[in-house]
């Protein structure tokens, strides 16, 4: 066992070419010749697992066979090694002058995933609270320890885990079990005989005394506070996940100590602002053999160290004293009520991975899924016992020897020492070659950049058709009516006894100066109390009562014109049937009587600005590509404000701010615009039983609510309406703003931040949803990543991921974890000229439509249909025209398309490239540097 990566590198290869299926890259070339709602595979601590699924039962075979060939038959070949893994290589791979230096997908990939702060404390953690075994070292693999990994160790790790008998199967859904079995056994099982693999995890040994350690990090440039970058957390070693309803008493019991603003943690460690949120592991962890709790606090200053530790094991002793409140373990058990309930689209895969774990150590997956059991188990030892949950904190927490208290710091030179290490590993390799290794090098270069650059024959791999696809899409009826003269859409569904509920509010009446703060006022709106209830109080009834109530910005595109758009917010709840009325009247003190309290405000200020900055390392090619989109249409511009890099930014300073009262008086003027049955329309999803009482309840809501509202004068006088039901024009309307003089310029931006890798993007407006050229696009976007820029921006460049999306009028180009940055630039710039040369084929088309389709055609769970229409007018119509506009769209189209809207000087163009120090950029005066 070792941290070179070999079972997250053996993931990836195995998926470039098997024995039935020798192609280059099967996994990726499926992903155009499916229908597949979802392809991937994962790399845990101590397992892989692949998983597929769609909703066509041809295609279902087809994945099946070849994730199956894949895995017990992979070709293995060296080249993939290196293309996957790690490989030494020319600089530029034709020019044998160039430094030689270290590239390949995984290595690249870890290099920045231990670029995020929160990813390199989990790691330490996990491997220092189980050192004896496979959980302390770095599955996925440690930079500095890929180059370690040969091909032969791989071959060698592939014959001895990859076997069925130390492989588990998992299906779901409504096709026949028998059909899959008789594959499984035709396709792999028939071709082996059982062994015993010998690849159980030994229990750790427990420790007689606690440990702690010390670890540092990277500093965050975009932190709150540059002073407070400390992180320290504690970690118990809890029992084996197998047994199954100890799991489930403690997982419940995690949550009763972490969870809301209700728990004692949160009221001990956050509330008194020491540092600005739980740390980034927190609560019960059943992923590894025996399970792990932890509790702590990032964002805090290291003076701070000893007083959160000693908070947290008062916390403790406090918790094991007065226990909890039933109406918090109500509400709790509540919660699991209605996530049984909630149907989401992705159900059987968030099965298979809440099995995962336990089954691979040889729990029982049945007893795990027998959630109602475990409940009444539960509810009856409770009954038994008043004091069940305090003697399970006093046996896990109070007298456990096997915890760890990890702290960690940022060191300024973090990335510098990483950096150094990288190069002295490389010089290290360097100086052990000869020149006929070094000439073996260079030859080695160009057979693989000759390999990644051939066309592939990928006839040996089953697709679907292009005819395959159903020509029409099944309806999905509304009823829309005006009820005290606010519209509704009422949409009848098989919602198991739910209610779902959506309000938008428009932003047009409300001033300019205040959209900056319109996030903030959606993060926290919800969470600062209202009427009678302080915040505590209200956390307690929305999870007692609902399925969670949420505020989230809105900028939506109209599909007619690139300078109009609608703005808004969008509130969304759900409860069960029998508590409409509560839910209700939440909502109604919202609206009428929310409370704006200081201490309460820094609070959340400072998680919010926490999780932003956090986010950027996981999400900085959606930060750049809406960057780069930014000054190209008004509702691009409007979405950097809502949720870019500009949003980032204002959170820090809100965050640094001493003084927060300003920022209450602008949230409650926010409040007066926004909450207004003036401004608003709502959807109901229910059940049809129950859609007559919903619709009263929503009537005497919507009563109460409007006798609050001021009389508020119209600001905006460039407002066009559109009918919300197409066959009454004269009807209900949804209110957009049209910016007509709006004037598109292009601009490109640096914005330097601590990540060793780059996240580049460039935005071209081109046409919106109903234009004719539109399906075009849509085409010509998924070819393009995968005929070209997936083999030049992964394969030959090394990043982790990029392409092209076509969306909101915007043609974008990005890059994800990307050693270049200005060179992807030019690699999107051939990209639109092989799209303009036309050297594609007719089953390249029909290859992207098949794409296209999959996620036109993904699965809508019964909470959101009809939501597309609430939201932005696209009714099923609409929807069916542009349907057909795909199935129509030729080669001809595709190469009109990029030569009128992609090629140089047609249309305005932006910019952004995020990432580490570049001297290059700093000094083109064509860039601006953030």
């Amino acid at each position: 066992m070792d941290s070179t990566g070999v079972p997250h590198i053996l993931e990836h290869t195995v998926l470039c070419g098997s024995e039935k299926y020798p192609c280059r890259d099967p996994f990726f070339k499926m992903l155009n010749r499916s229908l597949s709602t979802f392809m991937n595979a994962f790399t845990a601590s101590d397992y892989t697992m692949y998983p597929f699924s769609t909703q066509n039962g041809k295609d279902f075979q087809n994945l099946l066979s070849v994730y199956l060939d894949a895995v017990f038959f992979p070709c293995l070949r060296e080249l993939d090694f290196w293309q996957e893994g790690w490989r030494l290589e020319n600089e530029t791979p034709t020019d044998p002058s160039t430094p030689l230096v270290f590239k390949g997908v995984v290595f690249n990939e870890m290099k920045g995933a231990f670029s995020d702060n929160e990813s390199v404390y989990a790691q330490h953690l996990q491997n220092k609270l189980y050192p004896d075994h496979t959980y302390s070292v770095v599955s996925g693999g440690e930079p500095l320890a890929i180059p370690d990994l040969t091909w032969e160790q791989l071959k060698q790790f592939h014959a001895t885990h990859y076997h069925p008998s130390n492989a588990r199967f998992f299906t779901y859904g409504d096709l026949p079990l028998e059909q899959h079995l008789k594959q499984i056994e035709e396709e792999a099982l028939s071709r082996f005989d059982r062994i015993d693999p010998n690849t159980e995890v030994p229990s750790q040994s427990h420790w007689s005394s606690p440990r702690e350690d010390h670890v540092t990090c990277s500093p965050d440039a975009l932190a709150p506070d540059p002073a407070k970058q400390n992180t320290l957390c504690v970690s118990y070693l809890l029992g084996d996940i197998t047994n199954t309803f100890e799991g489930f008493t403690l997982s419940l019991l995690s949550s009763l100590m972490i969870s809301g603003p209700n728990s004692p943690f949160y009221k001990a460690l956050i509330e008194p602002k020491i540092g600005t949120d739980f740390s980034s592991v927190v609560g019960y962890d059943g992923s590894t053999k025996e399970a792990s709790f932890s509790i702590g606090l990032q964002g805090m200053a290291e003076a701070d160290t000893e007083r959160v530790k000693e908070i947290i094991s008062q916390t403790i002793d406090d918790i094991i004293e007065t226990g909890f409140e039933e109406e918090r373990i109500e509400a709790l058990l509540h919660k699991l009520e209605i996530q049984m309930k909630h149907q989401s689209t992705n159900f059987g895969l968030s099965l298979a991975s809440y099995i995962a774990s336990m089954w691979n150590h040889d729990g029982d997956p049945v007893e795990l899924l027998q959630i109602n059991e475990s409940v009444a188990r539960f509810r009856s030892a409770l009954k038994e016992n008043p004091r069940f949950l305090q003697e399970k904190v006093e046996h896990y927490f109070k007298e456990n020897t096997h915890r760890l208290t990890l702290s960690m710091s940022s060191d300024e030179a973090y990335l510098e020492k990483q950096a150094k290490a990288e190069e002295e590993k490389l010089q290290k390799k360097i100086q052990a070659l000869s020149d006929s290794d070094r000439k073996e090098i260079y030859e080695k270069g160009l057979q693989l950049l000759s390999a990644q650059s051939q066309t592939q024959d990928v006839s040996c791999l089953p697709a679907l058709k292009v005819s395959d696809i159903e020509p029409t899409i099944p309806v999905t009826p509304v009823q829309i009516s005006t009820t005290g003269g606010v519209p509704v859409q009422y949409c009848e569904q098989p919602t198991n006894g739910l209610v779902y509920f959506r309000a938008m509010c428009s932003l047009n009446n409300l001033p300019q100066d205040l959209k900056l703060y319109v996030p903030l006022f959606c993060s926290v709106i919800t969470k600062m109390g209202c009427g009678a209830l302080d915040y505590r109080q209200q956390a307690q009834q929305m999870e007692l009562r609902t399925g969670g109530m949420s505020v989230s910005t809105q900028v939506i595109s109209d599909f007619e014109h690139l300078d109009m758009y609608e703005q808004g917010v969008l509130l969304s709840s759900s409860c069960l049937e029998r508590n409409l009325p509560h839910m209700f009247q939440l909502w109604s003190d919202i609206f009428s009587s929310p409370h704006f309290d200081e201490e309460r405000l820094r609070v959340l200020v400072m998680m919010s600005a926490q999780e932003l900055a956090n986010g950027i390392s996981h999400s900085g090619h959606s930060y750049a590509m809406t960057h780069a989109g930014r000054h190209l249409t008004p509702a691009a511009d409007l979405t950097e404000t809502f949720g870019g890099m500009e949003q980032v930014k204002f959170m820090k300073r809100i965050a640094e701010m001493t003084d927060l009262s300003q920022v209450i008086r602008t949230l409650s003027r926010i409040r007066k615009h926004l909450l207004n049955t003036d401004n608003m329309r709502c959807a109901v999803n229910a059940t049809p039983q129950k859609m007559s009482d919903t619709a009263a309840q929503l009537e005497s809501f919507l009563k109460e609510v409007a006798e609050n509202k001021k009389e508020r004068r119209a600001t905006r006088p460039n407002i066009v309406e559109r009918p919300l039901d197409t066959v009454n024009p004269a009807g209900p309307s949804r209110k957009l703003i049209s910016e007509l003089n709006f004037h598109p310029c292009p601009m490109k931006t640096f914005f330097q931040l601590p990540f060793p890798v780059n996240f580049v993007s460039e935005s071209i407006r081109t046409v919106p949803f109903s234009h004719e050229d539109y399906a075009s696009l849509c085409v010509l976007a998924r070819m393009m990543t995968a005929k070209f820029l997936h083999s030049e921006i992964r394969e030959k460049g090394g990043a982790y991921g990029g392409g092209a999306r076509m969306g909101g009028g915007l043609f974008s180009f990005y890059s994800y974890r990307d050693p270049n940055s200005v060179e992807t630039l030019s690699a999107f710039r051939k990209g639109v000229d092989w799209a303009k040369s036309g050297r594609f084929t007719q089953q390249d088309i029909d290859e992207a439509k098949l794409s296209v389709f999959s996620a036109v055609d993904s699965p809508v769970a019964p909470a959101d249909k009809g939501m597309g229409r609430f939201l932005n007018g696209v009714t099923d119509e609409m929807k069916q025209n542009h349907r057909e506009r795909l199935f129509a769209v030729a080669h001809r189209n595709l190469v009109e398309a990029a030569e009128r809207y992609l090629a140089v000087g047609q249309r305005t163009r932006g910019v952004a490239i995020l990432g580490p120090e570049n001297e290059a950029l700093k000094k083109d005066p064509s860039w601006i540097v953030k």
